[in-house]
């Protein structure tokens, strides 16, 4: 290793003179060490202090200048030399050579940039304020045909697309039309592979998005999903994962959604729509999930109930009924729900038997999927009485809601179960519906949503159990005391920040309690005169006349 340190002096002297041969000599030496010990000698440069002449060395006009960049790129191959390059202030005029028209001097110069800047996010920002984003891809644009400078280029990209700072200036470049050419050209597994890796990110920012479909990339996804459907090669079912997800991805996008879904006429949806019956389990995934992206408004929901979707959805939730897959139900589910939302499409998915084929699944053990069927019904019933008593006199689904209702590990399925106990009395204002539910003990937990965190959810509780004491308050009694609801509807409205909704309704569900002799004791002995008299003078009008009316029945009652 003496060889290395003569050569360390060597170089330090001929970087004052700038003798170019004598120069290339002494950096071919370092490179052959770096090839046969990289980390000692990358430790034995550290210490020599070579690294501050590095900087000098890197000009355009210099012809070792690609070379003094091949060696930075090396010995930042080593974790511990990444902040000495940094603080020998090296990115700076790296950053500058990326404008050389030196292909080779392009090359090092980015694997140098790259291998300093891997994994740290904050030198990755600082490229990406340096402005190499736009250089980057006019590099892709000029120097498509190198495939080595290609692929450092994907490689940055890769890096820098992660950071969601680069977005913005990556939707202000050609990237989409850059990376979709470059697409159309790759037979390689591996190099379309580099190509989704850059994608993905990207296609996270709807700008990009658009830019992508306007691009014409998802015909290429299209293509990529028809070739490698009925091949069982490893390569070919993860490009074919690979390039449906990404599809659905850029389905995410209100514009890019919008441009592809063509009023329900376009090449794409209706390619989307040869997915579900396929027997593809990928293809079904993605089919659902694109469907449930296109229902994100009611022309597009209503244009699809119209033309059969809801059949095709159905008979995919059929074939996974048993031991069936996951993904699958949770996505063929979500796409009923977004369709279910419009107030036309209720009645129309209602009589094509869509509950029935719901409640298949109650049964699943599996949380997304218990918590998509709870929203599709919620939807299903909203204002529709027939189908929400239908549905409240199901004992074996009110039996399973009471259940989920404490499934206190998973607070989305724990809160659409409340939510759909307190739908299934408001939109029935069915006794039966409220028997059922007194049978099943839900009524606990209807007086527990009534103190949740969400205003919305609070109120429909409140309106429920209004409705429970105003059609069935003898069968409900005890549970409602037992539940402490009195108690509870006094903090409510003793409580500056509850919402004026929460007060009012608060209030006439005390009225509607008067019914009970009990429960009429437990108000006359929280003195809710006091509380309710200081909100004759609420700001809010409704609020000001219920707390006088209110007000004149625990007087008169008292």
């Amino acid at each position: 290793m003496d060889n290395l340190s003569d050569t360390l002096k060597k170089l330090k002297i001929t970087a004052v003179d700038r003798t170019e041969d004598s120069l290339e000599g002494c950096l071919d030496c370092l490179l052959q060490a770096l090839a046969q010990n990289n980390m000692e000698t990358s430790e034995k440069m550290q210490g020599s202090g070579i690294l501050q002449v590095f900087a000098s060395l890197l000009t355009p006009q210099s012809s070792c200048t690609a070379k003094v960049a091949n060696v930075i790129a090396e010995v930042a191959k080593n974790e511990f030399m990444r902040i000495p390059c940094v603080d020998a202030g090296l990115i700076s005029p790296l950053v500058q050579l990326l404008n050389s028209k030196d292909q080779e001097v392009l090359l090092q110069t980015g694997r140098a940039l790259g291998n300093i800047c891997y994994d740290s996010h904050s030198l990755q920002a600082q490229l990406i304020n340096m402005g190499v984003i736009p250089t980057l891809v006019k590099l892709l644009g000029i120097h498509c045909h190198n495939a080595a400078l290609t692929e450092m280029c994907l490689v940055a990209f890769g890096n820098l697309a992660e950071l969601e700072s680069s977005k913005e200036q990556f939707a202000s470049t050609n990237i989409a039309e850059e990376l979709v050419k470059l697409f159309k050209k790759q037979i390689e597994h591996d190099k379309r592979e580099m190509i989704f890796e850059v994608l993905a990110p990207l296609a996270e920012n709807d700008a990009i998005k658009l830019q992508l479909v306007e691009a014409g990339l998802v015909e290429c996804l299209l293509e990529i999903v028809q070739q490698k459907v009925d091949s069982d090669k490893e390569d070919d079912i993860a490009e074919l994962k690979t390039a449906s997800d990404l599809m659905v991805l850029l389905l995410l996008g209100d514009e890019s959604m919008q441009k592809l879904f063509e009023g329900g006429k376009g090449n794409v949806f209706q390619r989307v729509l040869s997915w579900i019956p396929s027997n593809n389990h990928q293809l079904q995934l993605a089919g659902a999930l694109a469907i449930a992206n296109f229902a994100r408004n009611d022309g597009n929901c209503i244009h699809m109930v119209d033309n059969g979707i809801v059949e095709k959805l159905m008979d995919l939730l059929d074939r996974h009924v048993e031991d069936g897959n996951v993904t699958v139900q949770h996505a063929a589910l979500s796409a009923l729900r977004n369709l279910a939302i419009p107030v036309v499409n209720k009645a129309k998915m209602l009589s094509a038997g869509v509950t029935e084929t719901v409640l298949k699944f109650l049964k699943s053990e599996m949380p997304p999927v218990q918590f998509k069927l709870l929203g599709t019904l919620r939807m299903l019933i909203d204002a529709q009485a027939e189908a929400a008593e239908q549905l409240g006199r199901n004992v074996k689904l009110v039996e399973r809601l009471v259940e989920w209702c404490e499934a206190k590990d998973h607070a989305g399925v724990m809160g659409e179960s409340n939510r759909l106990l307190s739908a299934l009395i408001r939109h029935s204002k069915s006794k039966d519906v409220i028997k059922a539910i007194v049978q099943s003990g839900g009524i606990k937990h209807l007086v527990t949503m009534a103190t949740s965190e969400h205003v919305i959810m609070q109120n429909e509780a409140l309106v429920a159990l209004a409705l429970i004491a105003a059609l069935e308050l003898g069968t409900a009694e005890k549970d409602l005391e037992s539940a402490k609801l009195v108690q509870i509807l006094h903090r409510l409205l003793a409580d500056e920040r509850s919402a004026p909704e929460i007060k009012y309704n608060s209030m006439v569900l005390i009225c509607a309690l008067m019914g009970s002799e009990s429960l009429h004791k437990e108000v006359q002995d929280l003195a809710f005169l006091d509380v309710v008299s200081k909100l004759r003078s609420h700001e809010n009008k409704s609020v000001a006349q219920q707390a006088s009316l209110t007000e004149q029945r625990l007087t008169v009652e008292s």
